[in-house]
């Protein structure tokens, strides 16, 4: 039987690298027998995958359509974690296992196996309280036969827009369309360092570690009250393990199309945490001299860590999301990290944030 063929996407990134880094150590049978390839940028750091036996696929950024398209078309299954903000990108990709699908089905005359892993987020969920624009209370399950999670997503977009939320309504319906199956796995906020072999940092926690870093104090939003959950980067590592297995050896667990969405919570905090655990860090780090927080608006915050882009802010930063894993404790996923962890977390981060920062 020929060996079952994967592109993984964002290598060079935070999560992806990860992944890749966690599946080419995997003592696993049925990992060590895939032919793993990657899909990242024309540029220098492409040419470092090459000497770890990988199939180096090249793009010149997530618009190269055709490139990306073409990447996908050679291979069996694909984990993309480069954006999950870009819907061509994800589109290009699902077209290409489409095509890869017609051409073994002409060669064989019998059903191909494909698939398609995308990578998300649970902001897609959140609610908006300090603008009071949605409110949402509830904790969504991917096992609850009550929450349909696709139909949930259209009804949020259709209110407010997000580009997010737009790839991933763009996953499934491509999916189903071109008969690809997908399956989307929605994360919370990822912490800890990655293992990968450039980017080892995340986005949410280091944004704030930044700007608290360059004003001396470590701030949240309104009362800080937003309810939100994580997940070890190394942990999720091992879950998009078990999703693959679950395709490459047949057992089907993980749900597909319109149904197939995912959660990796592993425990739960609040945004006034942060800034404390911030705060405690960057005290313990010679960075300012006492541990002290500060609340800032929504404005003055969206400023400091995205850009002044108020919606992103308050969805990622200062909002309600919260999830159970279901599926993946069915999986058999065990997360080894704690909330003990968590907060131990936040100083080895802050650490390699000032590392980056002063170029070393």
């Amino acid at each position: 039987m020929a060996p079952t063929h994967v592109l993984i996407t964002g290598v060079t990134g935070y999560i992806g690298g990860t992944i890749l880094s966690y599946l080419l150590s995997s003592e696993n049978a049925s990992v060590k027998d895939l032919k793993l390839s990657v899909l990242t940028r024309n540029d220098d750091r492409a040419k470092s995958f090459s000497s770890a036996n990988l199939k180096v696929y090249t793009m010149r950024d997530l618009d190269d359509a055709a490139a990306i398209t073409a990447a996908a078309a050679e291979n069996d299954i694909v984990i993309h974690t480069a954006s999950g903000y870009h819907a061509g990108s994800a589109v290009a990709l699902i077209e290409g296992l489409a095509r890869r699908k017609r051409q073994l089905e002409l060669e064989s005359n019998a059903n191909a196996n494909v698939y398609y892993i995308h990578t998300s987020g649970t902001s897609n969920l959140a609610d908006r309280p300090i603008s009071k624009t949605y409110l949402e209370p509830r904790t969504f399950s991917d096992k609850d036969p009550d929450i349909d999670i696709y139909a949930y997503l259209k009804k949020r977009n259709e209110i407010e827009p997000y580009s997010q939320r737009t790839s991933d309504l763009a996953v499934v319906e491509t999916g189903l369309r071109e008969g690809v199956p997908t399956t989307i796995i929605m994360s919370p906020t990822i912490y800890g360092l990655g293992s990968g072999q450039f980017n080892r940092l995340s986005i949410q926690y280091p944004a704030q570690m930044r700007a608290a870093a360059r004003q001396g104090r470590a701030e949240y939003v309104g009362g800080g009250k937003g309810v939100w959950d994580f997940v070890h980067v190394l942990d999720l590592a091992v879950l998009y393990e078990l999703v693959l297995l679950d395709r490459v050896e047949g057992r089907r667990i993980v749900p597909v199309g319109a149904q197939g969405f995912m959660f990796s919570a592993t425990g739960t905090f609040t945004w006034r945490e942060v800034a404390e655990n911030i705060a405690k860090a960057g005290f313990e780090l010679g960075k300012w001299s006492d541990a002290e927080t500060r609340s800032v608006s929504l404005s003055e915050a969206a400023a400091k860590w995205v850009a002044g882009d108020e919606q992103l802010c308050e969805l990622g930063y200062a909002s309600n999301s919260r999830t159970r894993a279901d599926i993946a404790r069915e999986l058999g996923w065990r997360p080894k990290r704690t909330k003990e962890d968590w907060a131990q977390s936040f100083r080895d981060e802050f650490e390699e944030v000032l590392k980056k920062e002063h170029g070393k």
